[in-house]
């Protein structure tokens, strides 16, 4: 069986480390500058430009922006004896950050033409992904490795070399081969479009991906957002993986330690989200524990939207879990915020009033890329596009280009073997047509003497299936009710029958190993029978007529006199042959327990043993008498 090679060294054969692999749900990015004209200082300077130039691109796009986790960063590193600029970024449930990465790092690329890069996430080149329908047909993702590249708002590719086998490239044979030979890597117009589709709509996507609402908040937490509206990104998170930590510390009379953030002193401010965290906010369910249901409720009291009102509490009780549980004490925002609540307790700042709060803007976006027109959708997924959208129009755009691309899918009638216009021969059904085939359907001729057969037989296992799932819905729900008693049961009582289970499997497992040892030892005494010949049962040919049970011995002929074989009649020979197979049989067995006896040397063993649960007693035969006077005789000689 063959193995995927993933080019790692052992200890003793050059061991480099550990192959390396992107976490899931990151991006990673490369930018070089590749001119042979330019010394290694200048190749630095023009990087350091290059990150000049990103900011300024940042600040121009991006100055309300929030990432779902990770921003967009390039460092300058020194890797193999050469610069580079280098970053990841955790996007988190949010696609759209990776895809405004890929944005603005090609939109840079047309202002340094000699800069080339790379982005890929863990699930390789996912450009190429996009493009996957019109890819050419040697470049898979088995050799798509460090061969796809940005260079001047282009998309290239660098192809396989006359005589190259498929293989990925490394990162140097890359670098070399676009420093040698710019020329090289090619642009596939088709491939380029399909892999950049989803920067159609940008810049504008990159302000369409925000979404504002107003809430009820706490003035201390509505202080800290307007500090930075960026933390509500990871308090959405804190609250979104909330564990029974971080529910315990909302509950003070548990933890005897005072809210940071309690839910009092309500103030409306607007709160600027992503469309997904935003999301992710409202669709959560969420019991909330004392006091955080009191505040609740209070708000719906004051004529606050219920909806509005369950998303500031839920913010609230984010921001707390954020700042004081452990898991999130090495973030940047938290150590922030900290510092923010110390300048409040130590009086170095103050809370901001009612005017000052009134006078921060407000804005409340529309909520209807939230909801769903099924009909569109379900026009959208036929292909028909309907003249109304039925949500997000970015999530519409995507869907039409996923149908479009299904059809394109199903009628190319080309495809390889992975495609669907090959179709495996027994996947037909043509039982019919045996005509064609070249051979006869064996079920066709019962088929058509016996319908009455076929109907009742399918009547009969139509009637034993209905049965069985009557039995499992009656397990289930004799399951249901033994669960819900159980739940019932006090703490004491469900410890005394779990301990009781315990026992019950650990009795079990001990007879399951009696049993186990119980068969072993028959085997052992079976495989030492069968070594002595006591359990060969078989008919001997080989045994001369007239020999006795025991070897030296004769027996009589039982009176038969010899007979011609023509004298014999069939039901004669027939009923001879019998009896003579009872007789080896029997003569056999006794055979071979007595040579099994006799092996022992009057020992004890399997045959003796046997001999004596049956309630016979063998004496020893003259050899063994003869042996165990030598014996005696030897050990009188010897004293």
């Amino acid at each position: 069986m063959a193995f995927p090679q993933d080019d790692l060294k052992w200890f003793g054969e050059g061991f480099d480390g550990f192959p390396k692999k992107l976490p899931e749900d990151v991006v990673e990015y490369l930018v070089f500058v590749l001119d042979a004209q330019r010394s290694d200082t200048q190749t630095r300077e023009r990087l350091q430009a290059f990150q000049r130039a990103l900011n300024t691109l940042e600040k121009k796009f991006l100055k309300e922006y929030i990432w779902q986790r990770d921003p967009l960063k390039l460092d300058l590193v020194r890797e193999e004896g050469r610069w580079l600029l280098r970053g990841q970024t955790n996007y988190g449930d949010s696609v759209a950050d990776e895809w405004l990465i890929v944005y603005l790092l090609r939109e840079l690329s047309k202002e340094f033409k000699d800069a080339w890069i790379r982005i890929y996430d863990s699930d390789g080149e996912f450009l190429l992904i996009e493009a996957a329908n019109v890819l050419p047909k040697w470049l898979n993702p088995e050799v798509a490795e460090n061969r796809v590249w940005i260079n001047a708002h282009r998309l290239l590719i660098v192809p396989l070399g006359k005589g190259e086998e498929p293989a990925p490239l490394k990162q140097d044979e890359a670098l070399k081969i676009i420093f040698d030979t710019p020329a090289r890597p090619q642009q596939y117009p088709n491939v380029e479009k399909e892999a950049f589709h989803r920067l159609k709509g940008y810049p504008l996507a990159i302000s369409e991906n925000q979404h504002h609402a107003t809430l009820p908040l706490p003035r201390v937490v509505a202080h800290v957002l307007n500090h930075n509206p960026a933390y509500i990104a990871s308090i959405v998170e804190a609250f979104y993986l909330r564990d029974p930590v971080s529910i315990r510390l909302l509950q003070p009379d548990k933890t005897k330690t005072q809210l940071i953030f309690p839910p009092e002193d309500f103030v409306d401010v607007s709160v600027r989200f992503t469309k997904v965290l935003y999301a992710q906010l409202l669709g959560q369910h969420w019991d909330p524990p004392d006091p955080w249901i009191g505040a609740l409720e209070k708000l719906l009291q004051e004529g606050k939207p219920s909806e509005k009102s369950e998303i500031g509490v839920k913010v609230t009780a984010g921001m707390e879990m954020l700042v004081r549980h452990t898991l999130y004490a090495d973030r940047k925002s938290v150590r922030e915020i900290s510092l923010l609540i110390e300048d409040l307790e130590n009086g170095d700042d103050t809370l901001p009033t009612n005017a000052e709060i009134t006078a921060w803007p407000k804005r409340e976006d529309d909520e209807g890329w939230l909801n769903i027109d099924f009909s569109e959708f379900e026009k959208e997924l036929a292909g028909k596009g309907g003249n109304q959208g039925f949500g997000d129009k970015a999530a519409q755009e995507n869907l039409k280009k996923m149908v479009e691309r299904f059809n394109d899918f199903l009628n190319d009638d080309e495809a390889g073997i992975e495609g669907a216009g090959v179709v495996d021969p027994m996947d037909v059904d043509n039982d019919s047509d045996a005509g064609d085939r070249g051979w006869e359907d064996p079920e066709d001729s019962d088929s058509s003497e016996k319908p009455s057969e076929t109907k009742a037989s399918k009547v009969e296992d139509a009637s034993d299936e209905e049965d069985d799932d009557a039995d499992a819905d009656e397990e289930f729900a004799e399951y249901e009710q033994t669960y819900e008693k159980f739940m019932m049961l006090s703490a004491a009582e469900k410890a005394l029958l779990t301990e009781d289970a315990r026992e019950l499997a650990l009795a079990q497992d001990a007879e399951q190993e009696e049993d186990e040892e119980i068969k072993k030892l028959s085997n052992m005494m079976e495989a030492e029978l069968f070594g002595h010949g006591a359990l060969n049962l078989n008919t001997s040919t080989s045994r001369v007529s007239g020999t006795g049970l025991l070897e030296g011995e004769e027996k009589p002929n039982k009176g038969k006199g010899k007979v011609k074989f023509e004298d014999i009649s069939e039901d004669d020979e027939e009923e001879e042959d019998e009896e003579e197979g009872l007789l080896d049989d029997d003569y056999n067995l006794a055979d071979n327990m007595l040579k099994a006896f006799k092996g022992q040397d009057g020992m004890a063993g399997p045959a003796g043993n046997m001999m004596k649960l049956m309630g016979i007693q063998f004496p020893q035969d003259a050899d063994d008498r003869m042996r165990s006077r030598e014996r005696g005789k030897n050990t009188s000689l010897k004293n």
